[in-house]
């Protein structure tokens, strides 16, 4: 295919709305061709778990006109938690932004490393960010995303680069994590495999996809410098986010120092707090906004700029807010329609007498399929685990290698999940619409299902275990 035939292609990708909404439809439509069902669920160490072979259909609910637009506020709600972070992440960096504390920080960094170095600054910062997806989690790092938008500015990128840079590795960096808690880690639990074991191969595959994501990343930034007409971010707002002056002015500020600190203490509370207090979103949230407003006093605002500055900041987080509660109508609706459960079970018996390598492939390919329908890793994994465990042992496959196809289908999907409140978040932290985003990251997708696949056929020829 020619780069002309695929940039018109990508160019028919609806807007991020007009898209969902789509999916919106179709998932009603759905109600009335799938029969509903549904696996039993039994309460084990607080956790909602499937139980195994226990699919069942049911009375079918479809879904009328009005109960289609009524998931649409019953989204919001159930995502309120994860629209407020998308605020106070907002919030926090609104006040770190009009403290210029970002702004120095980033233009100091480039003046230090010098722009003669930019493209080692991308693939540095992809690592980083991939890093902070591996150890850290997904939605716990939505503040560095910011981070990254003012960092490709300053290098003469634009916010498609910095959703690369940030989103992009982290994504892959957690989805990949041989360490993943909620993927790898609830799937060992449930197959009784030692907590984290065989990480040697799964390291291997999360390097080379990162490894990966940084060439794409440096490939576009040439791409957009030689040509800014082929940035697919070139009339995103970048107010409030550009450098405001030469990268030789640039220094930091006792001030600066103080807002980096007050940060950087707060990250570390953040991490404290995750890994030892359980804390989840609300909890960010919380101290996310304890940030913005110790930023305000250590810069001295008075109470009515800080007011304002609360309130801007929420006009720039609105829409991505937004995009959150409207895309999580769409798992509001495959509740209501009880056919979440029926996809899930209706994919695993399509793998039944496959020949061994390609029921591996296979079985990744329907765990994406079901990752827009459950785009939660542990709970995709509770649901569907169940069923594929012993159908994976019944074809001949390890369950070390069942359990890499489920993270390789959930991890990869991921990337183009509309249905994932956590990928909006942080788009949204970047300005970057989804469909924008997809006609970026696509062609790195493709590239990783490549790398993944094979090393899924790696794992079945040497009997992963």
């Amino acid at each position: 295919m020619s780069n002309k035939s695929r940039s018109s292609l990508f160019s028919r990708i609806p807007h991020a709305i007009t898209m969902l909404f789509g999916i919106i439809v179709f998932i009603t439509l759905l109600t009335y061709v799938l029969p509903a069902g549904m696996y039993e669920r039994v309460i084990v160490d607080g956790r909602s778990t499937v139980v195994p072979n226990s699919y069942k259909t049911i009375t079918s609910t479809p879904i009328g006109i009005l109960d289609m637009f009524k998931a649409i506020p019953l989204g919001f709600k159930a995502a309120v938690e994860i629209i407020f972070i998308v605020l106070a992440g907002g919030i926090m960096f609104g006040f770190m932004d009009k403290t210029k504390a970002v702004e120095n920080v980033v233009g100091t960094l480039v003046k230090k490393l010098g722009l003669k170095n930019k493209y080692l600054i991308i693939v540095i910062m992809t690592f980083i960010y991939g890093l902070l997806g591996i150890a850290i989690g997904y939605e716990n790092n939505i503040a560095m995303v910011p981070i990254a938008a003012v960092l490709s500015l300053a290098l003469g990128g634009d916010l498609i680069l910095a959703a690369g840079i940030s989103v992009g590795a982290m994504t892959v960096g957690f989805g990949l994590s041989p360490i993943n808690a909620y993927t790898v880690g609830t799937g060992h639990k449930i197959a009784e495999l030692p907590m984290f074991s065989g990480a040697l191969l799964r390291s291997m595959l999360c390097f080379t996809a990162l490894s990966i994501m940084a060439y794409y990343n440096v490939r576009y930034f040439k791409k957009i410098t030689s040509d800014p007409n082929k940035s697919l971010g070139k009339d995103l707002d970048t107010n409030e986010l550009s450098l405001s002056k030469p990268i030789n002015q640039y220094k930091l500020t006792t001030n600066n120092w103080l807002v980096i600190s007050v940060f950087f203490i707060g990250l570390s509370i953040i991490l404290y707090g995750v890994f030892n207090l359980n804390w989840y979103i609300n909890e960010l949230s919380a101290v996310f906004l304890m940030i913005a407003l110790l930023s305000g006093l250590v810069s001295k605002m008075n109470a009515t700029k800080m007011s304002e500055t609360v309130l801007k900041s929420v006009s720039i987080a609105a829409p991505g807010a937004f995009m959150v509660g409207f895309a999580t109508s769409i798992k509001v609706l495959m509740e209501m329609g009880n056919i979440g459960d029926t996809i899930s079970y209706q994919l695993s018996t399509i793998l039944e007498g496959l020949p061994l390598h390609l029921s591996a492939v296979c079985m990744a390919i329907s765990q994406s399929v079901i990752n827009f329908f459950i785009p939660s890793g542990s709970g995709q994994a509770l649901a569907t685990l169940q069923v594929m465990l012993p159908l994976g042992e019944s074809l001949g496959l390890t369950r070390q290698v069942t359990i890499l196809a489920f993270q390789i289908g959930d991890g990869l999907s991921n990337l183009i999940n509309p249905t994932l409140g956590g990928l909006i978040a942080m788009l949204s932290m970047c300005r970057v619409p989804i469909d924008r985003w997809i006609r970026f990251i696509f062609p790195v997708l493709i590239s990783l299902i490549a790398i993944a696949f094979l090393t899924l056929i790696i794992a079945v020829a040497i009997n992963y275990s």
